[in-house]
């Protein structure tokens, strides 16, 4: 009963903080990498190919991409391995890709799946990472196939994404 308590207090303070701070550009490898390293993956692979992909999103994003690494972990059953964050361009707008190799997700549970208080923990993740990324007007949606692994697709509009110029390598610094 207390976890429960503490989870709803999380929330509700992270759902207060929506929207306080105006959107910030954020560079999505780092927060899939930073996600990932908050959570116990064991012997699961998190890979990303979003090379300087930076989108303006509410500075809560990371706490969607944390969302969908631990889902993945929680429901992707024992099989999984791999948990691939990509990206491609259409007519300007840029469709980030979560997706796992894991059991996937029925019919049933994805017309739910974004409900506040649907799922297996807290029912507020998928939430909550629905409208952390509503308020930049990036949608979320979930089209994998059951049996056949998640696949969760992040659609952000035109003029939300940038390519960034790559960090300097620490090396080639004058210098060092």
């Amino acid at each position: 009963i207390s976890n429960t308590i503490e989870r709803q207090i999380e929330f509700t303070r992270l759902y207060e903080d929506m929207g306080v701070r105006a959107p910030v550009w954020q560079n999505i490898e780092t927060l899939v990498r930073d996600a990932a390293s908050a959570l116990p993956l064991g012997a699961v692979k998190v890979e990303t190919d979003c090379h300087n992909l930076e989108i303006i999103a509410d500075s809560l994003l990371l706490k969607v991409f944390y969302n969908l690494i631990d889902n993945a972990l929680r429901y992707g059953g024992p099989a999984m391995t791999e948990i691939r964050v990509s990206a491609q361009e259409t007519a300007g707008s840029m469709t980030i890709f979560v997706e796992d190799n894991g059991t996937g997700i029925s019919a049933e549970e994805k017309e739910k799946l974004f409900t506040r208080g649907f799922g297996k923990n807290t029912g507020l993740g998928l939430f909550l990472s629905r409208e952390i990324l509503a308020i930049t007007g990036i949608t979320i949606t979930e089209t994998g196939e059951p049996g056949d692994g998640a696949r969760f697709v992040i659609a952000v509009p035109k003029g939300a994404w940038r390519i960034a110029a790559p960090a300097p390598d620490r090396d080639s610094l004058p210098g060092n």
